[in-house]
């Protein structure tokens, strides 16, 4: 049974009527991307400080590692230019028990995470500007994972990433102390409207987003202007080796060498991708409709 093409496909295949004709010339050949990455990569001398820290505050610190541990984040940590550290919460429990949780003044189901608790384990990561008069607390962000909080964006993790520290507070059980927030907490911030078991995934998804923004992670600078959801849109769509897949042809002005038609298509992919796909991003195709 043939294939049929999907709606984006075929919106997309429209947009090359303009650049039909155009051949690859095999004289015309780009530099790989990949070892044009590997050369900047080994251009970045190792900061001596790192550039960005992200403090988790956590019960379960054994959720972390697998991933802090792999891809860009240990490269990106053997480059010098991050640094994850972990506290666990419990360890700054006072009574015999370690007991982080109390039962809700007023009632209620479950239990509250510890305002006395959790405030120690900020402090012990808080820059102390009594023994270091230089430490400017204002590059320290306290960020609290909670549904409660304004949903996470590409936009609002450029902002994370002006700052040189971020404490991210893994929040449990039913909810955190509200006067835990209002003493210490920056910023609430949600990655979804839906409920999780507890805030370490949703730190974890914020500390990669900001990672990549840091200057140096990426190789090339240019991954990052070319994403999805930058400038509100939709990543246009990829194609590599081999030529002809499955009935499915790259498109020929992709071959032709003629970077200014290829960039062309791209963006206009991109505003039709966002407007088929992610009609929510409006404000943004507005604006390039301007």
């Amino acid at each position: 049974m043939a294939h049929q093409p999907n709606l984006e496909r075929e919106l997309c295949s429209k947009l090359l009527s303009d650049s039909e004709g155009h051949r690859a010339a095999e004289s015309k050949h780009e530099p790989n991307p990949t070892h044009q990455g590997e050369e900047h990569r080994s251009g970045i001398p190792k900061a001596n400080s790192p550039k960005m820290e992200f403090h988790f505050l956590t019960l379960f610190p054994e959720l972390f590692s697998g991933v802090i541990h792999s891809s860009l984040l240990q490269k990106a940590q053997n480059k010098g230019l991050v640094a994850f550290h972990l506290t666990q919460i419990r360890d700054f429990a006072k009574d015999k028990h370690r007991t982080t949780d109390d039962t809700p003044y007023g009632g209620g189901e479950g239990m509250i995470l510890k305002a006395d608790v959790l405030y120690e384990a900020w402090r012990s990561v808080m820059p102390d500007q009594s023994l270091s008069p230089s430490v400017d607390r204002q590059k320290t962000a306290t960020v609290l994972l909670s549904p409660q909080g304004e949903v996470f964006s590409q936009s609002l993790a450029k902002e994370l990433a002006g700052f040189s520290k971020l404490v991210l507070v893994c929040g449990h059980y039913e909810g955190v102390d509200e006067r835990f927030i209002d003493l210490c907490v920056d910023r609430e911030i949600s990655i979804g409207n839906y409920v999780l078991t507890g805030g370490e995934l949703p730190a974890l998804v914020v500390a990669d987003a900001v990672t990549r923004l840091v200057p140096g992670v990426l190789g090339n600078d240019r991954s990052l202007t070319e994403e999805s959801l930058e400038n509100g849109l939709l990543k246009y769509p990829q194609y590599t080796r081999p030529r002809v897949f499955q009935g499915q042809v790259v498109p020929d002005v992709l071959l032709s060498g003629d970077h200014q038609a290829i960039a062309q298509w791209r963006q206009q992919c991109r505003e039709q991708r966002t407007r088929l796909k992610r009609p929510d991003l409006k404000q943004a195709l507005k604006v390039f409709q301007q």
